[in-house]
């Protein structure tokens, strides 16, 4: 619903390669209430795709690739930091807790939802 209220379906459905960082309900249920809600309004459209190219590397990485203390360009511009630690791999705070092959590219799917930086 997101993507869709965000105009974003048809670009991650293009040949990529993308990474996307998919949080789980869960992760949804953690923020603050009338969050989601507030953002899928149609005047916060904007806010809404910034979130959702956090989300999104624009390129393939398995999560084996992954490095501790490695710094990554989101498709919005931002930087996320992946850190690995007892066999985890984590995305600023977000642990990735499943990975799924796509046709272009993967979904690893996150225990939280990533927050970009403020807008300058």
């Amino acid at each position: 619903a997101a993507l869709k209220a965000a105009d974003y379906v048809d670009s991650l459905t293009n040949p990529g390669p993308f990474t996307v960082f998919a949080p789980t309900n869960g992760a949804f249920d953690k923020l603050p209430k009338g969050t989601v809600e507030s953002l899928v309004k149609p005047e916060k459209k904007a806010d809404l795709r910034r979130v959702l190219q956090y989300h999104v590397l624009v390129s393939t990485y398995q999560a084996k690739d992954f490095k501790d203390g490695q710094v990554l360009g989101t498709a919005s511009g931002g930087k996320v930091t992946i850190h690995v630690k007892d066999g985890k791999v984590l995305v600023n705070d977000a642990v990735i807790v499943a990975s799924v092959p796509a046709a272009n590219g993967i979904v690893h799917v996150v225990d939280g939802v990533l927050s970009p930086p403020a807008a300058p």
